[in-house]
This record gives structure tokens, sequence and C-alpha cells, in this order.
């Protein structure tokens, strides 16, 4: 027996008390006795309901409690639901909708499900498979809700990426960006894949996004996938997606990262670092256009396009046996060359200025301007790190020079010590042991990778455990900027 309060709630169609954050539900249900069972059925389940037993009623319910969910029967006493539907799907309404049809009435559920509907339900409609069907169709609203987020946010994050500069060789890699974005396949041929190479920081990541932002695969996903930093024991179930009990620790079924791209582009970042047991597994991938799961044996098709990024001489890893050469033919059907900061002249400048407007406003400081000393500083420096480099050195500028110019000191760059009357690293070198000269080495590699291990080992020319070792060896301690 419900208590005498909840009776009445129920009775009169208003739900009990419940979580102001429930589901909420719209009964539209002429048979009052099994309206009111649904009702005190979702209730249980946490779900909070309201009852209308016409359309009328419906109307004003649907402006007033903005339902998530509308149970909507198709023979109503003053009109017909699938009218109803047909409104709700006209005022773009972002609620699901479930029909319960009678015996005998396939073809309304499929014009239902045409206009819209979630899915359907035949009377008589047993109460357990109505709380089935609804939680499953709530759930798929939820994740359609977060898809649509992630797409969302991958269209905003790449309509704020630029490539900043008026040299020669930044319009020739944008003029290229456009001329490759137009090229995303036509009816069944996939889209040609583009392989973007350049040195660290030179903004291979911002050429994908714009490769991306700027054909007919905009309003699709983008998914980077940072082939460096993914754990050696889990690089397949991260690419290619997973089964549940696949694995210790899969305990549901996933999506991989390629397949995340839906359609879109799938940026392969630090290809270079990939092992070469997964570089044939991407490479079946690439070639055949479909996906297995860890634990599956069902293929799912993929039409994304393939763009790959790398700062590494893949001809020169071929040769030493560490880079797949078919994959490498296969990913270099178009190559983007990113040029190097010290090739693009006054752009140095323009970039810097852009990065102290930036911080500026990130931190709400004032913005400081160069004095000279410091802006031929940075057209003399060679920058190894390039735009990345860049971008942090005058981030600390700006902070240490709250209220003033930045001044060549500020910069703190190593040419300038260098002509402050301290040893070139060759005369320097003469007296130096093989110890001191290789952690002189480290640290130097270090500070132009602002602490990144990764990057200091590949400019270095040795793995990340080998860089890793001598760290430990010498003692240092790697600070993160």
């Amino acid at each position: 027996m419900l208590p005498i309060e909840e009776a009445m709630s129920v009775a009169a169609g208003t739900p009990p008390a419940a979580d102001s954050g429930a589901t909420r539900v719209l009964v539209i249900e002429d048979e009052l006795l099994f309206g009111r069972a649904v009702v005190k059925s979702l209730n249980k389940g946490g779900y909070a309901c309201e009852h209308a037993d016409t359309i009328a009623k419906a109307r004003g319910l649907l402006a007033s409690y903005q339902p998530d969910l509308v149970l909507l029967d198709l023979r109503l006493p003053d009109g017909y639901g699938l009218d109803l539907l047909n409104e709700l799907s006209r005022d773009n309404r972002t609620m699901s909708v479930i029909v319960m049809t009678a015996f005998g009435e396939v073809d309304d559920a499929v014009r239902a499900m045409k206009l819209g509907a979630a899915d359907y339900l035949k009377k008589p409609v047993d109460l357990d498979e109505l709380k089935l069907t609804v939680d499953k169709v709530m759930n798929n609203a939820g994740l359609k809700q977060k898809v649509d987020y992630s797409r969302s946010r991958d269209i905003q994050q790449t309509d704020h990426v630029e490539l900043l500069g008026d040299s020669p060789a930044l319009r020739a890699a944008r003029d290229q960006i456009v001329a490759l974005a137009s090229l995303a396949g036509s009816g069944t041929a996939p889209p040609p894949t583009v392989l973007i190479v350049g040195e660290t920081g030179t903004g291979k990541d911002v050429a994908a996004r714009l490769l991306h932002r700027a054909g007919p695969l905009a309003d699709r996903p983008f998914v980077q996938v940072d082939c460096a930093s993914l754990p050696r024991e889990l690089i397949e179930a991260e690419l290619f997606g997973h089964e549940k009990g696949a694995y210790t620790g899969a305990q549901g079924a996933r999506a991989g990262l390629l397949e995340a791209a839906e359609n879109g582009t799938a940026f392969l970042d630090e290809i270079g670092e990939l092992p070469l047991d997964m570089q044939a597994k991407l490479l079946n991938v690439i070639e055949r256009r479909m996906v297995r799961r860890v634990g599956s044996t069902r293929e799912r098709p993929i039409a994304s396009r393939f763009v790959a990024g790398t700062n590494r001489n893949l001809p020169a890893m071929i040769a030493a046996g560490q880079f797949r050469a078919d994959l490498y033919y296969r990913l270099n059907v178009v190559t983007l060359t990113m040029p190097p900061l010290r090739e693009r002249g006054d752009d140095v400048v323009l970039l810097a200025r852009h990065f102290v407007a930036t911080t500026a406003r990130r931190y709400a400081v004032g913005a400081p301007g160069f004095e000279p000393e410091a802006l031929e500083a940075l057209r003399r420096y060679t920058w190894p790190g390039n735009v990345r480099e860049l971008k942090h050195l005058i981030e600390r500028a700006v902070l240490l020079c709250q209220g003033r110019d930045i001044g060549a000191r500020d910069l703190g760059l190593p040419d300038l010590r260098q002509a402050d009357g301290q040893e070139e690293p060759s005369s320097r070198f003469a007296s130096m042991t093989l110890d001191e000269a290789e952690r002189w080495l480290i640290e130097r590699a270090l500070a132009h990778t602002h602490g990144n291990v990764s990057e200091a080992a590949r400019k270095l020319g040795v793995s990340r455990m080998t860089l890793r070792y001598r760290i430990e060896k010498h003692g240092l301690r790697v600070e993160m900027h």
C-alpha cells in the first residue's frame, strides 16, 4: 500500500518528492489506471513523472514541466499522438519520445520513428519492459549529448588555432594546407593521408587542426593521438578499442581513438614513436579502413582522414630498422613541411608580441613592450625549440616584467650569456671531462625543452630510458615549466 500522501499525489498526476536532478518524464495516456501505474513504476525507478490524459493538457505541461522524455500514446480523446509528435519535431524539441501503440498499428510505429521517436512499445505494455526501454533511451540520449558536446568543443578548439606569420616559408605552408584540406575524398574513395614533418615546436598539431577545419570535415570530430605518450602495454587498446573482459581491468567495451574520429580526422602525432608491431596493425587499418577491437572477432569500418606528424627522420629510421617502410610510403602520400622559426625572419617578433598579449590577458596583467636590444636578441637566437620555446620564454618574461618593458637580459637567452663574455661551447668542452660534457649537454637539452624528457631525448638522439638513466647518474633535477 502507498502512503496516503503519495497515493493522492499519484492520483492527481503530481509526482512524489523527487531529486531536482532526476530525469523528468511526461506520460501522455488516456487510460488512467495504466497511466498511474506507469507513473508509480517510473517514480520508484528514480524518475520524476507528470501525467496528462489529453493532448491539450500535454501541451500545457510540455511548456511548464519541460520533460526530458515523453511516453506518448497514439490514440487520445482529443487528437492523434503522431500530430503532437510532428509538432515536437517541427519545434526542434530536444526531449526523447517513446510511443505506445495498440496491436496491429505497426505502420503508426514506423511513421513515429521517422518523425524522430527514439523507440516504441506495443500494448499491452509490460511495466518491467517499459522501465528497461526508458533506461536504454535515456542512456543513449546522455551519450549523444556527450558526443555533441565533445564535437562542439573540438570545433571551438579548431576555430581558435592559427598559424601566425608573414614570412614566405609560412605563407607557403598555409597555402598548402588550404589546398590539401579540399582533398577530403569523394564517394567511396577515402581522403589521402598527409604526413606533417618539422622540428619540435614548429606547430605540426596546429597545422593538422587547420587542415581539418579548412575542409568539408570541419563539423566532424578531430582526434589527436600522441603516440609518444601512449603506455606500451595499452597502445593497442587505446588505438583500436577493446571489448569487455579483453584484458584485466577492461570492465566494459570501449571504442578506440581511431574509431572515435567518426569519419572526421585522426591526427597521429609523433608517429615515429610507435612500436614496430603497432605500426603493422596501423598500416592494416589505414589500408583496409577496418578496425577490430581487442578481444573482438568483428571488424568495424572507419572512414576517417589520417594525418600523421613527426619530428623524426623517418627514412633514417627505416634504414636502422626502427620504422616500417610500407607504413612510411602509405602515410607519405602528401607531405607538409613546417618551417623552423629560425627560417621565418621577423615572424619571431610578430609571434613574441602575440604571446605578450595573450599572456597578459590570461593573467590579467599589463602587456609590456620590448626594448630594442630584446627584439634584436629574439632575431639573433636560433630557437632550437621553435615556436613552443618562444611561447614559454615570453610567458615567463611577461610575468617577471610587470610594469616595465622586456629587456634583453629578461629573456635569458643562451646567446646573450655568450655575448657577456662567457665561453663558447667549443672552448668550454676543451676543459671538460667526458662526464662533465655529458652533464652539460643534458642540462642544455632539458633547458631548451623546458623539462620535457621525451623531447630532450630526441634532441640528443637517445632513448627516453637512456636519458632517464643518465639524469639519475648525474643527480640532475628535472623541473617542468
